[in-house]
């Protein structure tokens, strides 16, 4: 509440002073006043008996948390403007105190960040296939190839569109993989999905050859689905602190979240006699980069930070993992890190994109 608080004290005092006639201010003082609270309160409206109406309102809650970030961002641009503007005075402020200038100056930075807004809503919607091809030792694998299709951070939830999944099954079985990992927080509501069962059977239409492999995430964790009930509906292995070794071919270990306080080190999971064959992990954390390139895994497949989700915050991201998203090679192993399917809060993603990871191993 502090975060979004103090942002608003300062966004609306600034407008009020720098925009804002005096014979408006106190119009303008409601109108903030409702808008602003519309997000603090969305709670209340998307309980399961609000009406029509509130759950409208719950759903505007939703756009107007990005856009009062992006107008927050225009004013302290405009501040700056106005810091290196006060000696050589460009725009005079004779000028700046005329309504015409106040409004029209207000109206753009609205549409800026109303066209921001709307930008994110269509990357959200619209999702990408990140494509990477890399060469690990084969060890003693029978396979030359393995195509390997990775998901994380879809938070399913009531909000999230049945055609949009319908569309990821669509576009995942045409990449046609061998292989399907899901790296947690999959499914993100305490309420079941009204169509619950299609999305399970949508799931079950994704069927490579070597199986879908999944871990849990912090969300899961969260929202009460930790059991895997979904995951197994869906046709998902959960691997939980666990291996599972696909033939003479490779193997796929997974490791509990962060969240879990108790899961095992990385060592512990593989153990010491593990097969001589390549080994993807999954982790829904992109933690402890250093101490799994000191193993024998050959990749690690992560999500959970979506890339920071709203610009600018993907800078914060960026500086708290040592890959916040993209990929990056450590030592022998490969580390991949998804900015998300989809994301968690606002349904709005104007860092990073929704994304499919492919990745192409040739075993060498």
């Amino acid at each position: 509440m502090l975060t979004y608080l103090l942002p608003g004290i300062y966004l609306y005092l600034r407008i009020n002073r720098l925009f804002i006639m005096p014979g408006n201010k106190i119009i303008f003082t409601v109108i903030f006043a409702v808008l602003f609270l519309v997000f603090p309160l969305s709670g209340f409206f998307m309980t399961s008996g609000a009406n029509l109406f509130q759950k409208i309102l719950g759903h505007i809650s939703g756009y107007l948390l990005p856009f009062f970030l992006y107008v927050f961002l225009a004013v302290v641009v405009y501040d700056l403007f106005l810091l290196v503007n006060y000696f050589p005075q460009w725009v005079s402020l004779e000028l700046r105190r005329t309504f015409d200038y106040k409004f029209y100056t207000l109206i753009g930075m609205a549409v800026i960040s109303a066209l921001v807004v709307i930008g994110g809503i269509i990357n959200l919607n619209n999702s990408q296939v990140t494509h990477y091809k890399i060469s690990v030792p084969r060890k003693n694998s029978n396979l030359e190839n393995l195509r390997v299709a990775f998901v994380a951070d879809f938070h399913i939830h009531s909000g999230v569109p049945v055609s949009f999944i319908e569309k990821y099954v669509g576009k995942v079985n045409d990449l046609n993989p061998d292989l399907m990992l899901y790296g947690g927080d999959i499914v993100d509501d305490r309420n079941i999905h009204p169509e619950l069962e299609r999305i399970i059977g949508l799931f079950n239409h994704i069927k490579p050859r070597f199986g879908v492999y999944g871990v849990l995430g912090n969300h899961e964790f969260y929202r009460g689905h930790s059991d895997g009930a979904f995951f197994r509906q869906a046709g998902i292995v959960l691997l939980k602190d666990s291996v599972a070794q696909i033939g003479d071919s490779f193997i796929i270990a997974g490791r509990y979240d962060e969240h879990f306080g108790k899961r095992k080190t990385i060592e512990q999971i593989l153990g010491d006699s593990i097969p001589d064959l390549p080994i993807l992990l999954l982790d829904h954390r992109p933690t402890q980069l250093e101490e799994v390139s000191k193993t024998a895994v050959n990749a690690q497949f992560s999500g959970h930070t979506h890339n920071g989700q709203l610009f600018p915050f993907n800078f914060i991201i960026k500086s708290i993992y040592e890959l916040a998203w993209g990929y990056k090679q450590k030592g022998n192993t490969h580390f991949f890190v998804t900015s998300g399917l989809r994301l968690w809060g606002p349904p709005v993603k104007t860092a990073g994109k929704s994304e499919i990871m492919l990745i192409d191993f040739k075993f060498e």
